[in-house]
């Protein structure tokens, strides 16, 4: 299974955008899964359905962090090399869809939603791209992965 159909099957499994990068990505982290879970869980629908930065991107940048991102107080190089990549993984999404901002994506009229998710009905299926655009995700940052190989 690609990394590209793990993400798309775990949201249909009923994680929420941003988890379902992060665990599609689980095995290459060092962290358990279940921590990234918990971590991730706070970035679904935009940020907590606040339609804000897309969850996948969200995703996107927390595996950027795990696997390139630095742990001290940075303030120069270090700092800002990593935040070229996370600029970079925002271009290609932008390319690819327009934006990375959660209601821009789906089209919505709302800046802050409430919280209470939609049931996963056959129906918000239909109207919803989320399955399609995690995939994505899951994809740009899969190939980032690839072209920026680290030390195993």
């Amino acid at each position: 299974m690609t990394r590209r159909e793990a993400a798309m099957a775990n949201f249909m499994k009923g994680y929420n955008c941003s988890q379902s990068i992060v665990l599609a990505f689980a095995d290459m982290l060092d962290i358990d899964e279940k921590s990234l879970l918990k971590m991730s869980s706070s970035f679904g629908g935009g940020m907590g359905r606040l339609r804000e930065v897309c969850g996948s991107v969200s995703g996107m940048f927390m595996v950027a962090g795990l696997l390139y991102g630095y742990d001290g107080p940075e303030t120069g190089q270090v700092k800002a090399d990593h935040y070229a990549r996370i600029q970079e993984l925002a271009h290609r999404f932008e390319e690819q869809h327009g934006s990375i901002v959660c209601r821009e994506l789906l089209g919505l009229n709302v800046r802050h939603d409430v919280p209470v998710p939609e049931a996963r009905t056959a129906e918000y299926y239909k109207k919803r791209p989320c399955p399609e655009i995690i995939g994505d995700a899951a994809e740009i940052l899969d190939q980032f992965i690839k072209e920026n190989e680290i030390g195993e």
